[in-house]
């Protein structure tokens, strides 16, 4: 089922991480090699903008922050045709491979949740310093920046797909989210964040928040009258076409309507390594905005590969080809992933957006005891590395 928290939000995951060692990364007797007739692919062109050999890690190491899924496709697309499944580490590794050529890198991707104890990302990259580019929501990344900081240098998705949805049946009539909360139904989450931005505008009372969601749908299918944590990138596909008990569409409002204003995971680095590695992010952050262009424009192949990480993984997570295919058309369609709107490239921060994510998130982290000063936004982001020609047709 899918993840109880967001790709991103996980007040869950920080109340986790303290009590909670890290996963080992190590190779495993279930690696599972590539088909010996996996093509060749051809080497950049030494010294070009694809190369990133002597400038690059020799394993450019990449942690997600929930298992594999479509919201995820940038980072997988990148594993070569030589890839190796890791079962046991649960990891995937190969040739990086950018626009069809071999950037003479490997490059590993790791997922988060489960996989690593429920993790932040943030965590996991101060434990092990061969993480390269971590998934780092902008309110964990707030939260974590007195002791963990890190600075995001590429934006993938521009909207998070986190939503609430609820019964059309149980609530005729009802448009919003606003609408439904109003007749005064449980609303049912693991995201103290969010509750909290919802409770602080009057979008629910604090009496409503029920934060026992577990990710699965036994609740709201015995009890369709609730308002219930989801994404807009899965649930409305798989309540209607994988969920037998309900086989019904759902309504749902996403977040970012209601000041949710967080990019969802963007790309980030260690604060303290962001010196050491700028040689390599002038590269590798312009790949990152392509590989998540590309991805979308012929994501086949790189869904095969994220269904068949899920089920070597066997975590418990199941993701069908029919839900990637999905997560793909909605994120297009709702203009989930798109051009920055202030500048009209593609993975670049808006300054003033980062101010509203701090202005809005901060008081929250520091009112919950998170947090006891609230950093500056222009800490947690920089757009040096970001190619201003990269842009959405």
């Amino acid at each position: 089922m899918r993840r109880p928290t967001g790709p991103r939000a996980a007040s869950i995951a920080l109340s986790a991480a303290a009590a909670l060692a890290l996963t080992a990364c190590g190779g495993g007797p279930a690696d599972e090699p590539a088909p010996a007739d996996a093509p060749a692919t051809a080497a950049a062109p030494a010294g070009g903008p694809l190369d990133l050999a002597g400038v690059c890690p020799a394993t450019v190491v990449m942690q997600q922050d929930w298992q594999p899924e479509a919201e995820h496709g940038a980072m997988y697309s990148l594993v070569g045709p030589d890839r190796v499944i890791d079962a046991d580490a649960k990891v995937v590794r190969g040739s990086l491979v950018a626009q069809g050529v071999d950037t003479g890198v490997d490059i590993e991707v790791r997922p988060g949740g489960p996989s690593v104890g429920f993790q932040p990302v943030s965590a996991l990259m101060y434990l092990d310093d061969d993480i390269v580019l971590g998934a780092v929501n902008p309110d964990l990344g707030i939260a974590a920046a007195a002791e963990q900081p890190t600075v995001a240098v590429v934006s993938q998705l521009t909207t998070s797909p986190l939503m609430f949805m609820w019964d059309p049946a149980s609530h005729p009539g009802a448009s919003t989210l606003r609408d439904v909360a109003a007749s005064g139904v449980p609303l049912v989450t693991a995201d103290a964040v969010v509750t909290a931005l919802l409770v602080e505008q009057g979008v629910v009372t604090q009496e409503q928040v029920d934060t026992s969601y577990d990710g699965t749908p036994a609740r709201f299918v015995s009890d369709p009258r609730i308002l219930q944590q989801g994404f807009a990138t899965s649930e409305p596909y798989m309540y209607e076409q994988e969920i037998a008990e309900w086989g019904r569409p759902v309504a749902y409002q996403k977040l970012a309507d209601y000041g949710y204003s967080v990019y969802p995971s963007p790309l980030s680095v260690r604060a303290d390594r962001l010196e050491e590695l700028r040689p390599c992010l002038e590269k590798l952050v312009p790949i990152m905005q392509r590989a998540q262009l590309d991805y979308l424009a012929d994501p086949g192949p790189t869904n095969a590969l994220i269904v068949e990480l899920v089920e070597a993984y066997q975590t418990g997570w199941t993701y069908s080809p029919g839900v990637a295919d999905y997560a793909v058309r909605a994120l297009r369609e709702q203009n989930l992933v798109e051009n920055d709107p202030a500048s009209g490239v593609f993975g670049r921060f808006d300054p003033e957006r980062w101010q509203r994510i701090v202005d809005t998130f901060g008081p929250i982290l520091q009112a919950q005891g998170t947090i006891t000063e609230i950093p500056a936004p222009e800490s947690l982001y920089t757009n040096e590395f970001i190619d201003d020609g990269i842009r959405m047709d």
